[in-house]
């Protein structure tokens, strides 16, 4: 089955400077589909400066890759014609990082609502505009009479996230691009608004392309999990066992680097850094050698491949260099083949985990 969005042999370089002299590779040669016959919650993880956000506006059709294609449907997303161009801005949505700026502060949240339906003709009346609205504050757990003409100053930072879900929902969409979606809300109510995204995947049968700094959500809600460093993928596969037994030396600094509730084990003792724990040093091999405290000579020579360890696990990294080699095209070989992990084993109520710390996420 073709695939509802893919990256396919992706770059993204930034100019900038004077002149334009000075450039960024944001993204290389990276591949990655999301939406399927299967729904499927897919992270991509790193810190900042890692191709995230980028990612994710390539997806969106924000910004146009460097080289390489974007594929909506198999098809050229640059190249297609205007009524393909409107059914991708219907069937691929988005939400975003903060809650409030997405808001008109001059207008209800209804607006919010009722823009999406008239644009794109979903009603033909009053009565099935509201009818639609209704149902879809609903299914995020919203109570109309509750949340309906209010400004967004009147409500909290999750109830305007799950206001930003349901009208992705309105649009009945196969795939949505959640760029840090709960980064910018109180612990207490990022749950919610998890629970609205693992009830769409579930119920609504749409996949997500969740883009997080934060592990620890990713962990609970997620199928399976990209790790980029600085645009390239240092490990990809099946949430469970990339977080729990982390094979890529930075991927095992970033689960290090969670504040575990163990009183036993002091926080970031297994972030074993080197003196050039420094970002983007230019470098012909692996980009993370200068940082990584197991590198060998033939990290800083060459750029590693992606290592295939086990099925559905991947690694690009040169510790696993007796396993065999993928090619960048058949990251499909690992993302896509795993089962619903973590997200199905905490979708009727919080399963503890050991070395994971809890979100707090309702059955």
């Amino acid at each position: 089955m073709t695939p509802t969005l893919e990256l396919r042999d992706v770059t993204k370089v930034y100019s900038g400077g004077l002149f334009k002299r000075r450039s960024t590779v944001a993204l290389e040669k990276n591949y990655i589909s999301v939406g399927g016959e299967h729904p499927t919650i897919v992270a991509i993880a790193g810190e900042s400066g890692s191709g995230k956000t980028t990612m994710g506006m390539l997806m969106l059709g924000f910004i146009e890759p460097t080289s390489g294609q974007v594929l909506y449907k198999g098809q050229d997303l640059w190249a297609l014609p205007k009524p393909a161009w409107t059914e991708f801005r219907r069937e691929v949505q988005a939400i975003f990082q903060d809650p409030f700026e997405v808001y008109n502060p001059f207008y209800k949240v209804d607006h919010v609502l009722m823009v999406p339906i008239r644009k794109f003709g979903l009603a033909h009346t009053r009565a099935q505009e509201h009818d639609l609205i209704e149902r879809a504050l609903t299914s995020v757990g919203l109570r109309p009479d509750e949340t309906l003409g209010r400004y967004p100053h009147q409500l909290s930072g999750g109830q305007r996230q799950r206001i930003t879900v349901a009208r992705a929902l309105l649009l009945d969409p196969k795939v949505i691009i959640a760029d840090e979606p709960v980064s910018m809300i109180d612990a207490s109510l990022r749950a919610t608004v998890l629970k609205s995204l693992r009830l769409l995947r579930d119920e609504a049968g749409i996949s997500i392309l969740y883009i997080t700094h934060d592990l620890a959500t990713a962990y609970h809600i997620c199928d399976e999990i990209m790790v980029l460093y600085q645009g390239t993928v240092a490990e990809a596969g099946d949430v469970d066992s990339v977080i729990q037994a982390p094979k890529h030396p930075y991927t095992q600094l970033l689960v290090g680097s969670i504040p575990w509730p163990d009183p036993k084990r002091k926080w970031g003792q297994d972030a074993v850094l080197t003196q050039a724990d420094v970002f983007h040093v230019e470098t012909k091999g692996c980009k993370f050698a200068p940082r990584c405290a197991r590198a060998m000579d033939i990290c800083r020579e060459s750029p590693p491949p992606l290592f295939q360890t086990e099925a559905g696990r991947a690694v690009t990294c040169y510790l696993y260099k007796d396993a065999p080699v993928l090619d960048g095209s058949e990251i499909g070989k690992v993302l896509g083949q795993n089962g619903r992990g973590a997200a199905e084993a905490t979708r009727d109520g919080v399963v503890p985990k050991p070395g994971v710390p809890q979100v707090g996420l309702p059955g």
